[in-house]
């Protein structure tokens, strides 16, 4: 658990840093199929065409961005389920989350929002995979909060089945935004794990489902986007970063 943090202060900042570096999972570089593979089910348009994509080691972390850490940091919680400090943030645009980065990595730290194929690689578990439909499982019931189980709210992070990766919440909770650029087929998209469109652009991808929604959302290759500066009570992130060397 991060310290309890009513306003950011330099030493209070670096205890919380020192909490997410723990929550850090190494992911081995390589190879996967990505879209709309054939253990998905119920696919949209936007999950094709299939390709192989190969991603270089990177650090995800285990669980979503909580309310608490976002306050140490900001020095407001923006939730709509405010009274959860291990619930994660959400009501959170892209935009704010650049602020964000930008005030947590002001010691010289290198976190960011991982990329589209980062995360779905990562989704998936990796090199470890087992090919399932949701994170680590195909009951959705047992690696998500959803709308069949969430109670129409957001839960504790951690508190349901990991992944291969030993990740939490990948498929529900809250959705997550991510770096890319939305585009609406993976035609022409980076084969390399790079984000799509890295120069500025209206609308950014989101992945993942959340407590509010169907088992569909809740796919390793289901995506959607919304403009930069929109805000949702379903709608979170997790943070990355660069492999250690």
């Amino acid at each position: 658990m991060l310290p309890s943090l009513a306003g950011a202060n330099e030493s209070r900042l670096d205890e919380a840093l020192g909490a997410i570096g723990k929550q850090m999972v190494s992911v081995p570089g390589g190879s996967f199929d990505m879209g709309c593979t054939p253990e998905q089910e119920s696919c949209e348009p936007d999950e094709s065409p299939v390709r192989q994509v190969t991603v270089g080691s990177f650090q995800i972390s285990s669980v979503e961005v909580t309310q608490e850490l976002w306050q140490s940091v900001m020095g407001e919680n923006p939730s709509t389920f405010g009274d959860c400090p291990q619930c994660p943030v959400e009501t959170v645009s892209w935009d704010d989350i650049q602020l964000f980065l930008g005030k947590l990595n002001a010691s010289g730290e290198n976190y960011r929002l991982p990329t589209e194929a980062e995360w779905e690689y990562a989704f998936r578990g990796g090199p470890l995979s087992g090919n399932y439909q949701y994170a680590g499982s195909d009951d959705p019931a047992d690696s998500a909060w959803y709308f069949r189980n969430s109670g129409n709210r957001t839960h504790a992070v951690g508190r349901k089945t990991a992944n291969e990766l030993g990740l939490f919440d990948m498929s529900g909770n809250v959705r997550e935004w991510v770096q890319d650029c939305y585009r609406n087929s993976y035609v022409d998209a980076p084969e390399d794990g790079r984000a799509a469109g890295e120069d500025d652009c209206a609308d950014r991808v989101i992945r993942g489902g959340s407590w509010y929604g169907k088992w569909n959302y809740l796919r390793a290759a289901n995506r959607f986007w919304y403009s930069t500066y929109f805000r949702n009570n379903n709608l979170g992130f997790r943070l990355a970063r660069d492999a250690v060397r």
